[in-house]
């Protein structure tokens, strides 16, 4: 049987600021029920990376493609792309609903009403859907901001240190939301600093390191063998 099609294929990414190169030559294909967690150092890219997959920004060199053919910069394939940053993109005044209906409508989406509903209560946000987001505890507007990256139902969730600031609960049942999420089928690409908040769910882990893949592949069975090496990929 030929390899399924992947939801999302990057190839020879390259990216400068200047005489500041910050991506070296990216390749990364992302298939359906694939979870990629990417790990590294302060400024080795992976910020960077996600902005370009997103389509936030160009490359400048290489491509990206998802699986209709199309990059993440056009209008009419961003709805196949959602994205978790360092922003939450919420409206601190306006309540967990109403931020959401707010997404719906930018991205034009029908039954709204219903839609949101289901991924406050998705998100175990129900109780909460009709408070501010400013009243919000960490954990939760990271939920909510979660349900707005995929309100649109997009193949593809691009998540950036998505385990930052959470407590030990919130950070479970987050873990098993994205565990959902790619056994659903969609493809994720989480860059963290803590390996070990996204292993239990990832397929394939990749490490960058000046800008460039210095390990990308299946995830190790060990993640303490692993941690152990980390430093060495990171040095060489």
């Amino acid at each position: 049987m030929p390899p399924e099609a992947p939801l999302l294929e990057a190839r020879g990414i390259t990216r400068a600021f200047g005489a500041q190169r910050a991506l070296r030559g990216v390749d990364l294909r992302l298939g359906p029920g694939e979870a990629v967690a990417v790990a590294g150092p302060n400024g080795a890219g992976k910020t960077t990376l996600l902005r370009i997959l997103a389509g936030l920004m160009r490359p400048t060199t290489g491509e990206v493609r998802l699986a209709d053919g199309r990059t993440p910069r056009d209008p009419a394939a961003r709805r196949r792309v959602g994205l978790l940053s360092h922003q939450s993109f919420l409206y601190d005044d306006l309540t967990a609903r109403e931020n959401l209906h707010f997404t719906g409508r930018l991205y034009g989406l029908g039954d709204l009403a219903a839609r949101a509903s289901r991924a406050l209560e998705e998100a175990g946000l129900a109780a909460r859907a009709d408070d501010p987001v400013r009243q919000l505890s960490r954990g939760m507007l990271q939920r909510v901001a979660i349900a707005r990256a995929l309100l649109h139902e997009p193949d593809i969730l691009l998540l950036d240190e998505p385990f930052t600031g959470l407590d030990v609960p919130s950070a479970a049942r987050l873990r098993g939301f994205l565990a959902a999420q790619r056994a659903a089928g969609r493809g994720l690409v989480i860059v963290t600093h803590h390996l070990a908040e996204a292993w239990g769910f990832a397929t394939h882990v990749g490490v960058l390191a000046r800008g460039q893949w210095a390990q990308l592949g299946p995830r190790p069975a060990s993640l303490e063998e692993f941690l152990a090496g980390y430093q060495e990929l990171v040095d060489a």
